[in-house]
């Protein structure tokens, strides 16, 4: 999501490009604290055998992992919130994780949800409301290695996002990993939690 906001409207951070020292630094922090730390917390659940499998396959096991994460996401969005390290616009997108991610919780409890349906569906949430408030329309990516540069626009960015969420949600079903209510609940959950936060901040 960071990433993205970043190409589609970089203004927004004070930078004119994502490739700057600002923006790459904000990527580095939040990938530290969104990714890496939760993902090294989970694998010492796994290797102390609080967890027996990566995959999580049963609600049971998702629970402290969902809880962790819930915590570093929380903690990394009152930080933006405070120090205004990030524009409010990310800062409403990672308040709809944060949402999002203690809905899928809260359901997760009653049935085994898709954790990827949600983040996909909270992707889409955000291009789309990225497309309808922060955006010019196109933007530019830049390769400098490769010399070259492109115009994209974001109403194809959105159009690709939705499809990319279809495909893992496809992915998901040919793993027998959900049924397809799990998949429906889990794009509505990360979608409407974007919605609710950006309404909740602006």
């Amino acid at each position: 999501m960071l990433a993205l906001l970043l190409l589609i409207n970089p203004y927004l951070f004070g930078v004119n490009s994502i490739h700057e020292p600002a923006g790459l630094y904000l990527l580095l922090l939040v990938f530290l604290y969104t990714f890496f730390v939760p993902a090294a917390s989970i694998l010492v659940m796994y290797f102390l055998g609080m967890i027996q499998s990566l995959g999580m396959p049963s609600q049971q096991e998702r629970i402290g992992p969902y809880l962790i994460t819930g915590v570093f996401y929380t903690w990394i969005y009152y930080n933006f919130l405070k120090n205004g390290q990030a524009p409010t616009a990310y800062t409403s997108f990672m308040l709809g994780t944060v949402i999002a991610l203690f809905l899928a919780f809260f359901v997760n409890i009653f049935s085994k949800v898709s954790a990827h349906a949600v983040g996909m569906g909270g992707l889409v949430g955000m291009v789309f409301i990225s497309m309808l408030f922060f955006s010019y329309g196109t933007f530019v990516v830049e390769l400098p290695a490769f010399g070259v540069w492109l115009q994209v626009s974001v109403s194809a960015l959105l159009l690709l996002t939705i499809l990319l969420a279809g495909l893992v949600g496809s992915s998901r079903l040919l793993l027998n990993a959900h049924e397809q209510m799990d998949l429906y609940g889990g794009y509505v959950i990360g979608f409407v939690a974007q919605v609710v936060a950006f309404r909740f901040l602006f």
